[in-house]
């Protein structure tokens, strides 16, 4: 069961004026599911996205950088399909993309490069494309029709392109923008194979806010850096990894000129929000995870080398069993930290804590720790994990799960 990640509420999503969704049902991998999600973006709208740092990348991230090199002022529609992730498929998979995109494109009457394409799930197997295309009628009809732009469509979508997740992952927000409201939606899949830069996800984050186009690349990137790079279920590094911003430009709100103008820092705020809470939302549907954990690592000489020790921590297969069995084997978190790989590292300056309890003090266990209190603490369904290195005043926070008899049952079962 997902920690404490209940679905989301229908009642609490917002429809962004500008995007309409369309869900069809492709029989991609499975028959009888919603399995094609489509975005149909008005004129005047924005893209810009972050993906795999992969070498051995999908098609489709191949296919989408190649289609925002001339930015993103000009895609007309996201296509995204789960079940087949179009991944080590070669020139073969690349051609496969590009025909969907043409597929989708001609009753659109936009070109192929004005359509951004997606696919997550299975590895190394070919997009059925006939069965995909044979679908984009009724994609097509979905998005066009009233339903299309109702807020209730986000779930569906959300839904649509779920894998391993058995939860759909959707939340909305707003703020108040020169006396005006800015409405945000965002969906996201993701369960397994989850490790920063980024992780098996793709996650799309849409807003009405008018925004300049030199802000949008880096807004997506630091939105990456404070979300989705900052989680870890099992330290894989998937192939199709995406994270999409757009901005339809409908709200009456003034446009944003500069993310630290007042405006921008409210958006980029209300924005963060959404991300973290989509980003949190895979960690807590980890694959067979039973606990949320957040490790933070305070009293670093630079924020990317408290990042360095958390993921260590993160990353740990050795710590998060232990987080599993409730078992407070707490040195594990301490030999983590030693190799991590900060060589300067002074191990006698350290301390640890465990939510309210203090396990280490000067690189030793604190001589008032008991281990039915670290008990108390690792039976609890979220935890925190506190790490002072004494060595500045940077800090970094990342979220992570532990590591159950389920996450090898599902993985081994994944294509069945």
């Amino acid at each position: 069961m997902p920690v404490n990640l209940p679905e989301p509420d229908v009642q609490q999503l917002l429809a962004i004026d500008g995007l309409r969704l369309g869900i069809a049902q492709g029989g991609i991998r499975k028959a009888d599911r919603d399995d094609i999600c489509l975005m149909l973006l008005d004129e005047g709208a924005q893209v810009a996205g972050v993906f795999t740092q992969n070498r051995f990348c999908a098609a489709p991230v191949l296919l989408c950088r190649e289609y925002l090199e001339n930015g993103g002022d000009n895609i007309r529609a996201l296509l995204i399909n789960t079940g087949i992730a179009n991944a080590g498929t070669g020139a073969q998979g690349l051609a496969d993309a590009r025909r969907c995109c043409e597929a989708l494109a001609e009753p659109l009457h936009i070109a192929a490069s004005q359509v951004l394409p997606f696919s997550t799930g299975v590895i190394m197997e070919p997009l059925p494309v006939e069965r995909l295309t044979a679908a984009l009628p009724a994609a097509i009809a979905s998005a066009i029709s009233p339903s299309g732009a109702a807020p209730a469509q986000w779930l569906r979508a959300a839904q649509a392109i779920m894998t391993t997740d058995t939860v759909p992952k959707a939340v909305s927000r707003s703020v108040d923008v020169g006396g005006a409201r800015i409405a945000i939606s965002g969906i996201c899949k993701g369960a397994g194979m989850i490790h920063p830069n980024m992780a098996t996800m793709l996650g799309y984050v849409a807003t009405d806010a008018r925004i300049a186009p030199a802000l949008m690349q880096p807004l997506v990137r630091a939105l990456a850096d404070a979300s989705f790079n900052c989680i870890s279920v099992d330290g894989d590094t998937s192939t199709n990894d995406s994270f999409m911003l757009i901005a339809t430009g409908r709200s009456a709100a003034p446009v944003i000129e500069s993310l630290e103008s007042e405006a921008g820092r409210a958006l980029v705020t209300a924005l963060t929000e959404v991300a973290q809470h989509l980003a949190q939302a895979i960690v807590r549907n980890g694959e067979g995870a039973s606990k949320f954990i957040t490790v933070r690592v305070e009293g670093g000489k630079t924020p990317a080398e408290c990042r360095q020790v958390a993921y260590a921590i993160a990353h740990s297969p050795l710590v998060k069993t232990a987080f599993f069995a409730s078992d407070p084997n707490l040195g594990r978190i301490l030999a983590a930290i030693g190799y991590a790989g900060i060589a300067d590292l002074d191990t006698g300056a350290l301390e640890l804590y465990l939510d309210d309890v203090h396990v280490a003090t000067k690189g030793g266990r604190h001589p008032g720790y008991r281990e039915e209190d670290g008990q108390r603490v690792m039976k609890q369904d979220e935890i925190t994990v506190r790490v002072q290195l004494a060595r500045g005043n940077a800090t970094a926070c990342v979220w992570t799960c532990d590591l159950s008899h389920d996450y090898v049952s599902i993985n081994a079962d994944y294509r069945s």
